[in-house]
């Protein structure tokens, strides 16, 4: 038979079964005089018993020879150890699923983006606000997610909870879209409003969680919050940002809880990442 009688046979593809040929798992045949390979019904069965050990997760470098020692020998006598360990790649495999699945159930739930860290999702379906704010809260988000690990997540979705007031995120909509605003035409008394209006919605919550910190190693990343934000931001935003800045150092510095100013990190109004100090 030709090749691509022996595929329709099989159910595989011949590009299938040049593959075989290559990785060296099903010997190539003669060919007849007119140049095409000639199978036969042993090369059918070799085929079928290949897509056998290949559905069990055997790699195919590791068939020629199960299949050499079973033909020889009857079944291997390592068959058992060999099928114990792919059960076991099963369910590492199954368990890494139902995690992925699970994590897409609270996705959903909340209506999330997928690349959202599913402990988080609740904050952002809460404050389903949009503009340079929210694209910088969603970005920094991924990366203090990513340097909190999972020892630090519990303290950064604890923060992000908070956050989530309902009330507390409606107001942060509202301030997000003033700071949209803030442009050349902006003056002096436009942005320190703005600031005053974020220490009054913020402040209280900074003071509420200053005491919860816990250490977060940023990894000398610090400067990379900065210069994506700076990136983003016009003067009068950026002006407004470093203000706020200030003001919270000032107030942390007043209230004897930090001693240090916090790190140039900036989402929302102000730096998550000064809780993790």
């Amino acid at each position: 038979m030709r090749s691509s009688e022996l595929a329709r046979l099989a159910g595989v593809s011949v590009r299938t079964l040049r593959h075989y040929h290559r990785v060296g798992v099903l010997d190539e045949p003669a060919r007849g005089g007119n140049g095409y390979r000639r199978y036969d019904v042993h090369d059918l069965v070799r085929v079928l018993r290949i897509r056998r050990l290949a559905a069990l997760g055997i790699p195919l470098a590791q068939v020629p020879a199960l299949l050499e020692r079973t033909e020889t020998d009857g079944p291997a006598a390592d068959s058992d150890q060999l099928l114990d360990e792919l059960d076991r790649e099963l369910a590492g495999q199954m368990a890494r699923l139902a995690r992925q699945r699970e994590v897409i159930a609270q996705l959903r739930d909340h209506h999330a983006a997928p690349d959202l860290p599913p402990e988080l999702a609740p904050f952002f379906r809460a404050s389903p606000s949009v503009g340079v704010l929210a694209r910088i809260d969603r970005d920094q988000t991924v990366l203090l997610a990513h340097l909190a690990g999972e020892e630090g997540m519990p303290h950064l979705a604890r923060l992000y909870e908070r956050l989530s007031d309902a009330l507390l995120a409606a107001r942060g909509s509202d301030l997000s879209e003033r700071f949209d605003r803030l442009g050349p035409d902006s003056s002096d008394a436009e942005v320190t409003a703005l600031v005053d209006a974020f220490l009054e919605v913020y402040g209280p919550v900074v003071d509420e969680l200053a005491s919860a910190r816990v250490p977060l190693d940023l990894g000398g990343t610090e400067d990379y919050f900065t210069e994506f934000t700076d990136t983003l931001l016009n003067e009068q935003q950026l002006r407004a940002f470093k203000l706020l800045e200030a003001r919270l150092v000032e107030r942390s510095t007043r209230d004897e809880v930090a001693v240090e100013p916090p790190p140039q990190t900036r989402s929302r109004g102000m730096r998550r990442s000064q809780f993790w100090e």
